[in-house]
């Protein structure tokens, strides 16, 4: 009977210490309840900050009546779609979005590509004055925009560029080239230069390995400066609002500002039209969601 007892004794503690290493290594590999609960709790909070203004906005764009921002109760009891109706027949919306598109489209297109072509000339070339020249594009933009819109005012009047999509197009793209092409530099840097080599080897001129060879494999750093020129062109204010005179040919940024005047302040249709503007936004986004995280975390190293 002792033999037995030690036996089950000895069953016991080897059980004991296997359960107990188990324990350990779960709480080496695993994060404990306490842990867990806390990571939930604290992704809430933040994902409830982030979209708060959001659901804030289409909450009050849904009070039929200018001032119900100042008592917002009273809209959960009159809630209405009128003044999405109102916007889409009674305002220039289709208008701003026409511009919008253009604008935004050619900046987005022009500004890329220009900033693509500098960033890989950079990345690929030792021509004299390569490191002074990428300075000087960031320096360009250390001045504020106060400053640049009388000179370049006079510029576009010169050219007749005044109230016109391409005088725009051009103007916002010089916002959005320096940035990009740093950022599109620092991608470049992460493609091996044997694939340059290779295309010359294939008898590819310098251009058809950039257009050919170089381009399809950095479409994640392109989606990244695409839709920062995206975002800038479509949120730009200033630029749009002083070289853009007629109404037809706002875009959101300023038609936005039509809603409110020095005497009146239409915020409920204001917030309506943020709503709907922000669909072309989250559609952009969608498409180059897939690129986005590689391209921002791609060009932080090089090999």
């Amino acid at each position: 009977m002792s033999t037995t007892t030690i036996e089950t004794s000895a069953a016991v503690t080897e059980q004991s210490v296997a359960g107990a290493s188990r324990r350990r290594a779960r709480r080496r590999g695993e994060r404990g309840p306490a842990a867990t609960l806390a990571s939930h709790a604290l992704l809430i909070v933040a994902s409830f900050i982030a979209f708060f203004p959001v659901g804030w906005l289409i909450y009050l764009s849904l009070g039929p009546d200018k001032d119900d921002y100042l008592h917002p109760g009273h809209i959960w009891h009159t809630m209405t779609l009128d003044n999405y109706a109102f916007v889409l027949k009674h305002t220039s919306f289709f208008d701003w979005l026409k511009s919008t598109l253009i604008v935004v489209g050619g900046t987005t297109v022009i500004g890329v590509l220009i900033a693509a072509t500098t960033g890989y000339a950079v990345s690929r070339m030792r021509f004299p004055g390569y490191r002074k020249f990428m300075w000087l594009l960031l320096l360009t933009q250390m001045f504020p925009i106060a400053v640049l819109i009388v000179p370049m005012y006079q510029i576009m009047s010169d050219l007749g560029l005044i109230d016109t999509y391409l005088g725009l197009v051009l103007i916002n793209s010089t916002t959005i080239v320096p940035y990009c092409a740093w950022l599109l530099k620092g991608y470049f840097d992460t493609i091996p230069f044997e694939i340059d080599e290779a295309g010359r080897v294939d008898g590819l001129t310098p251009f058809g390995t950039f257009v050919r060879l170089i381009l399809p494999l950095a479409k994640p750093g392109l989606a990244v400066a695409a839709f920062y020129a995206f975002l800038t062109a479509f949120g730009e204010v200033a630029f749009a609002s002083t070289f853009m005179l007629s109404d037809s040919n706002y875009t959101f940024a300023v038609g936005l500002q039509s809603f409110v005047s020095e005497h009146d302040a239409q915020r409920n249709l204001m917030a309506a039209t943020a709503v709907l503007i922000a669909i072309p936004v989250s559609a952009f986004f969608y498409l180059v969601q897939k690129n986005l995280v590689t391209g921002l975390t791609a060009g932080g190293t090089k090999g």
